[in-house]
């Protein structure tokens, strides 16, 4: 004799098909653009690969949504059940289903690490995929930035830095507006100034005179040597005993990285005043015995 049903079993029993349907189009999902969901690749298809999020429909995305590389095979990518994230980047058609992406996924973030690394003060690698008038286009992972003519180090024969790694720092990050400017010049500045300190002789060609003094590139850097701290004596003329190009050795006298300033000076290598202006070459060729003193005396003085 059969047992009889209890009625949580007629309940039970009664729940068809119909109604778990129903009960599905009930439940909210809210899946929305933008979001970023986990799900498992299920089914690979000419134009795409079908993805299960956990919604009532299958989820869809589309081949070029996918960053393949050149010895990288879909299966490969997207093996089928293996759970990973992708990114809304179209909601809910009318049979219910979603379009995602990896691209957008890596470039949202690559852009998130943009940030991180901005707010830090950290310096990027970047790779030179074109040239304008302007200066030189660049990729970081995707995100295409730009770096202005004045803010690179070699600003001539931009076309031979095409295909090239420069490491360059921030200038401008808008994410809302796609907008990524970048500088060669102060990252190579910033580099130059944590080897740097007081006392230090450095070496550079002199890359202008003022009459208020000399620029001295130091290689990816600028320092100024200014008339008062070339001689201890008065001088009357830089353009009578400097030229362009010239190489010139100095001690670094003052350092503010904030400001991107190094002054160098001259007149604490003489021996005695004058001595620049009367012999030049000999100051030069006993420079590094000479900054010894002169550090030992900018240390004390500090």
């Amino acid at each position: 004799m059969k047992p009889k049903s209890t009625p949580s079993q007629a309940n039970n029993s009664s729940f068809s098909m119909d109604d778990f349907a129903k009960a599905l189009e009930t439940h909210d999902y809210n899946f929305e653009k933008g979001q970023v969901v986990r799900g498992k690749a299920f089914e690979y298809a000419s134009d795409g690969v079908y993805i299960d999020i956990g919604a009532k429909s299958s989820a869809f995305l589309p081949i070029q949504e996918i960053i393949l590389k050149r010895s990288t095979t879909l299966s490969e990518l997207l093996p089928l059940g293996e759970e990973r994230e992708f990114l809304i980047i179209r909601e809910q058609d009318a049979d219910g289903q979603v379009t995602l992406s990896l691209k957008q996924l890596q470039i949202k973030q690559t852009w998130d690490k943009l940030a991180e690394m901005q707010d830090s003060g950290q310096t990027i690698q970047v790779k030179v995929t074109g040239v304008n008038k302007g200066g030189v286009t660049v990729d970081v992972k995707g995100v295409r930035g730009f770096i202005p003519r004045s803010h690179l180090i070699d600003k001539d024969k931009l076309e031979e830095l095409i295909g090239q790694p420069l490491t360059a720092s921030f200038l401008e990050l808008d994410r809302e507006r796609e907008k990524l400017v970048l500088s060669q010049r102060l990252a190579s500045q910033s580099a130059r100034f944590s080897e740097m300190e007081l006392g230090q002789l450095v070496e550079g060609k002199i890359s202008g005179i003022k009459p208020f003094g000399l620029f001295v590139d130091l290689g990816g850097t600028t320092g100024l040597l200014h008339i008062k701290q070339i001689s201890q004596t008065y001088i009357e003329s830089l353009p009578n005993l400097f030229q362009v190009g010239q190489q010139i050795k100095a001690v670094i006298v003052d350092l503010d990285e904030g400001k991107s300033r190094i002054s160098l000076s001259t007149r604490v290598l003489e021996n005695h005043p004058g001595e620049m202006l009367e012999n030049m070459a000999e100051v030069m060729a006993s420079a590094d015995a000479r900054a010894q003193r002169a550090k030992k005396n900018i240390s004390n003085a500090t």
